[in-house]
């Protein structure tokens, strides 16, 4: 497997503490520039650095993007956006900038921004039951984006995951000073089998500066 596995007990502490430890460690010249994302892992992962990170995070240095969304409205309870507001925005209470993606805008808009970005400082993924991250599915024309898109419109083909998204491509994810995984559950594991193997599986293809899976027990590979 490409990154840095470590099988831990609290995933969400143990992303909250890289998140604490990343933008502690980052210049004070920029803003620090996090890529966020939804699934099962998420609001427990942010609700977590919001409690540890109150203090430890200056908020108001902290730019928001998100690395993949559900096209749907930003109140839909399935909607990746209301997440983060929920999970860690409202309780942090600001942020220096937050830019949510809009399907209705199509991807160019964001692929400008996130072209203007440089490196993303932080981004969080998670890992479906198919090996999916973001919302790179397996067998969907996003796996073959050209090499200087960085944001496309994308749908899982064998309809399991539904909705339109707009999601970052491998191009868009590798523009990342460190990108964090986060996997829990039985459930999991034989994906995580799969990216720890070296399958030709979307997760086995993050590439970044650097990229660390944070794992429990119950989805550790064998």
């Amino acid at each position: 497997m490409y990154g840095e596995l470590r099988v831990v007990d609290d995933v969400p502490g143990a992303f909250a503490a890289m998140a604490i430890e990343a933008f502690a460690a980052s210049s004070e010249d920029h803003e620090f520039g996090m890529a966020l994302s939804g699934g099962s892992t998420a609001r427990p992962c942010y609700e977590r650095l919001a409690e540890d990170g109150a203090r430890a995070v200056d908020w108001w240095r902290v730019d928001i993007y998100w690395g993949d969304e559900r096209c749907l409205p930003p109140t839909d309870p399935e909607s990746n956006e209301r997440l983060v507001r929920e999970a860690l925005l409202e309780r942090v209470g600001a942020a220096h900038a937050v830019y949510p993606m809009r399907c209705d805008e199509g991807p160019d808009a964001y692929q400008l921004r996130v072209g203007e970005v440089g490196k993303f400082d932080l981004t969080h993924l998670g890992l479906g039951p198919d090996a999916h991250t973001a919302s790179l599915f397996p067998g969907s024309p996003a796996l073959d984006a050209d090499p200087g898109r960085l944001v496309v419109m994308n749908r899982d083909p064998t309809g399991r995951n539904p909705y339109e998204r707009m999601t970052l491509t491998f191009s868009g994810i590798a523009r990342s000073r460190l990108v964090v995984f986060t996997v829990s559950g039985e459930s999991k594991r034989e994906a995580m089998q799969a990216v720890y193997d070296g399958a030709d599986v979307p997760a086995a293809r993050v590439r970044a500066d650097r990229v660390v899976w944070l794992v429990d027990p119950p989805a550790a590979p064998r």
